[in-house]
């Protein structure tokens, strides 16, 4: 491992939507959240945020482990307790610290994130910085829907999306 290299291990967690890859840093920040059929996905958001990384499959934390439980067992405010990082542009992580705001239960359209955020004319520049999120769920991009309502693009795939806010108890005219 060269001296600019991030070593970070690699947790499955096997969930009601899929088997879920964690990935978290030596104090056990999580640094990316991704589904096991999407791994190679995962894979090159790890290589953008962190050029050069190394993954060591070890363990889920307890306490990570113990939240994401709760989190599936209908505890949906845990998310909050979850702590994580990543790189990404300033404007990225402001939209990611953006949507750790929205409450569970509730849904905003791009539009709205982008006017909240003084961003008015931005609903395209949200939506592309919301689908570099290297941590789904825990920074939950799922909680952002269509202008008209309507459940659109989520790397997961819109059934899971579909599933973590009705598991959420967003029902705010939601149509897939």
């Amino acid at each position: 491992m060269s001296s600019s290299e991030h070593a970070f291990h690699l947790h499955r967690f096997v969930s009601p939507i899929g088997t879920i890859l964690l990935v978290t840093d030596s104090a056990g920040v999580l640094r990316a959240l991704d589904f096991s059929d999407y791994e190679p996905r995962m894979h090159r958001l790890l290589l953008r945020h962190y050029d050069d990384h190394s993954l060591i499959e070890t363990k889920i934390p307890e306490q990570l482990s113990a939240l994401l439980h709760r989190y599936f067992e209908g505890e949906v405010s845990v998310l909050s307790a979850i702590h994580c990082a990543t790189n990404g542009t300033k404007f990225q992580q402001g939209i990611w610290r953006a949507l750790r705001m929205i409450e569970a239960g509730r849904t905003q359209t791009y539009g709205e994130l982008a006017a909240q955020l003084g961003l008015a004319n931005a609903a395209r520049a949200v939506g592309l910085a919301n689908g570099a999120n290297p941590i789904a769920i825990v920074i939950p991009c799922h909680r952002l829907i269509g202008a008209n309502g309507q459940l659109t693009g989520y790397a997961g795939g819109l059934g899971r999306k579909q599933w973590l806010l009705a598991h959420e108890h967003a029902f705010r005219n939601i149509s897939a």
